[in-house]
C-alpha cells in the first residue's frame, strides 16, 4: 500500500506534495551536520569579529564647518518678499548654500527671506536668506528647511539655509515601500523588511565607526558584510540547507571580489581620495585608509546582488531536484546554469547601468570637454567606477557556477533525505535505475 503523500505521474517520478509547493523539503542528518560544520565555525568568527572591533560610536572631533561637518538646525521660511538685487547687493549675501555669486551680476528681482530657527538653542531667532532669480534653490513661504549653524561668524551671518527639510516626502516614499512589500511579499516582506532595518543597523552602528574609529576598513567590511549577509538570508529564507549553501556560494564570491579589488585597486594606484567628499574624511580623519575604504564599499556594494543571485540559482536546483529526483549533479548543474546565464546577462547590463546613472554628472562633464574614451577611462574618478563595476561582475559572474555546483552536489548526495524527515518513507531504486517505489 502506498503512502498518502505520493502519487505516482505518468512518467513513473513520484512527487511529494506535502514539499512541492512549500518549502524545500529538509535534507539528510549527515548534510546538515556537514553544513553545520563549515557554517559554525564561520559564523562564530564573524561573532567574534564584531566583538573585538565593535566602536562603541563615533569618535568625538571638532567640527570644522565645511561641507557636511557643519552644526544644522531645522528652520521654516516666514515670509518671502521680492526685492531689487542691487538694493541689497545680492553679490555678498548668502545664497541659500550655494556658492557666492561673482559681483557685478545682472539686475533683476531676488527674494527676501525671512527664516525662523525652529531648533535648538536659538530656537525662535529670525535671520534673512537672500535668494537670487537664478539660484537652483528657490524658498516659498511655509517651507521647511535645513539651517547650518556657524557660531565663529557674525552675529547676523551665524545661520543660513543650507538646504529644504525633506523628511515628509521621503517618509511617506518610505511608508509606500513597506506597504508595497508587505502586500506583495506578505510574511516574507515583512521578513526582508525586518532584515533592510538590521542591515542599516549593522552598518551605522559597526561598519561606519569602526573604520572612523581606524580599524582596517577591509577587514570591517567584511565581518560587517559577513553580519548582514548571515541574517538577513536566513531571515528572509529560513534556517534550511538550502539557504546555507546559498550562503556558502555568496561568501566565496565575496573571497574573489576582495581578491581581485585589492590586486587591481593596488595595480592601478586608485587612493580612494577623489573628490570633496573623500578629502574632507582625509582631512578629519588622516589615520583612515582610502584605498582600503575604496575596496570596503566594492564588498558591501556587491553583496545585495550577490544575494539575489545565490539564493535564485539554489532554489533553481532545490526545484529541479524535486520535480525530477532521479536527475544526478550533472543534469542538475546543467539545468540550473541555463537559468543562471539569464539572470548573468540581466544583472551585469543592471549593475553597470547602476554605476554609470551614479556617476552620469561627471560623464557629461568629460563629454563637455571632449576627452577621448581612453582620457575618461585613465581618470583616477571613472577609473574607480571601472574597478568598482568590473570587479563586482567578475565577482557576481562566478557565483553562478559556484553556488550551482554547491548545490547540485548537495542535493544530489542527498538520497533519503527528501521526505524521508517529514514522515514519507524514502524511496528506494529498482534494477533498472527508473522506476520507483515505497515500501508498502
Amino acid at each position: 500500500m502506498t503512502s498518502p503523500h505520493i502519487d505516482p505521474d505518468p512518467q513513473g517520478h513520484q512527487h511529494d506534495h506535502s514539499h512541492s509547493h512549500g518549502p524545500a523539503a529538509p535534507v539528510s542528518k549527515h548534510l546538515r551536520k556537514v553544513i553545520a560544520a563549515v557554517l559554525i565555525p564561520f559564523a562564530a568568527a564573524v561573532v567574534v569579529g564584531l566583538a573585538v572591533l565593535w566602536p562603541g560610536g563615533a569618535p568625538p572631533h571638532e567640527r570644522t564647518g565645511v561641507g557636511f561637518d557643519r552644526q544644522t538646525q531645522q528652520g521654516k521660511v516666514v515670509n518671502v518678499d521680492k526685492v531689487d538685487c542691487k538694493e541689497v547687493n545680492a553679490a555678498q549675501m548668502p545664497t541659500s548654500g550655494e556658492t557666492t555669486p561673482p559681483s557685478g551680476s545682472g539686475p533683476g528681482l531676488c527674494e527676501k527671506a525671512t527664516v525662523e530657527v525652529t531648533t535648538g538653542h536659538d530656537k525662535g531667532r529670525t535671520f534673512v536668506e537672500i535668494v537670487q532669480p537664478d539660484a537652483p534653490r528657490q524658498l516659498r513661504e511655509g517651507q521647511g528647511v535645513v539651517v547650518a549653524y556657524a557660531p565663529d561668524a557674525p552675529h547676523d551671518l551665524q545661520y543660513s539655509v543650507t538646504d529644504v527639510n525633506r523628511k515628509f516626502p521621503m517618509t511617506l516614499l518610505a511608508g509606500i515601500f513597506a506597504l508595497v512589500v508587505v502586500a506583495v511579499g506578505r510574511m516574507r516582506g515583512v521578513m526582508a523588511l525586518i532584515a533592510l532595518a538590521v542591515s542599516f543597523a549593522v552598518l551605522t552602528l559597526f561598519i561606519l565607526p569602526a573604520i572612523l574609529q581606524g580599524s582596517n576598513p577591509l577587514l570591517v567590511a567584511v565581518i560587517g558584510a559577513s553580519a548582514i549577509m548571515l541574517i538577513a538570508l536566513y531571515m528572509c529564507h529560513g534556517l534550511t540547507a538550502r539557504t546555507s549553501v546559498a550562503v556558502i556560494g555568496t561568501l566565496i564570491s565575496l573571497l574573489l571580489i576582495g581578491l581581485l579589488g585589492s590586486l587591481f585597486i593596488g595595480w592601478a594606484s586608485l587612493t580612494g581620495n577623489t573628490d570633496d567628499s573623500t578629502g574632507l574624511i582625509h582631512g578629519l580623519y588622516p589615520h583612515i585608509d582610502m584605498s582600503g575604504l575604496l575596496l570596503a564599499g566594492v564588498i558591501i556594494g556587491s553583496l545585495g546582488v550577490l544575494d539575489d543571485v545565490t539564493v535564485t540559482q539554489t532554489s533553481a536546483v532545490w526545484e529541479l531536484h524535486q520535480a525530477n529526483p532521479t536527475m544526478g549533479a550533472r543534469g542538475l548543474y546543467r539545468a540550473a546554469i541555463r537559468i543562471g546565464r539569464d539572470h548573468i546577462a540581466s544583472v551585469v547590463n543592471t549593475l553597470v547601468l547602476a554605476y554609470a546613472g551614479a556617476a552620469l554628472p561627471l560623464l557629461l562633464l568629460f563629454s563637455i570637454a571632449q576627452s577621448s574614451v581612453g582620457t575618461v577611462a585613465n581618470s583616477e574618478l571613472v577609473a574607480e567606477e571601472i574597478v568598482r563595476t568590473l570587479v563586482g561582475s567578475i565577482g557576481l559572474v562566478a557565483s553562478v557556477p559556484v553556488t550551482t555546483v554547491l548545490a547540485a552536489l548537495v542535493v544530489s548526495a542527498d538520497r533519503t533525505g527528501l521526505g524521508a524527515e517529514a514522515g514519507a518513507p524514502a524511496p528506494v531504486r529498482t534494477g533498472r535505475g527508473r522506476r520507483r517505489r515505497t515500501k508498502p
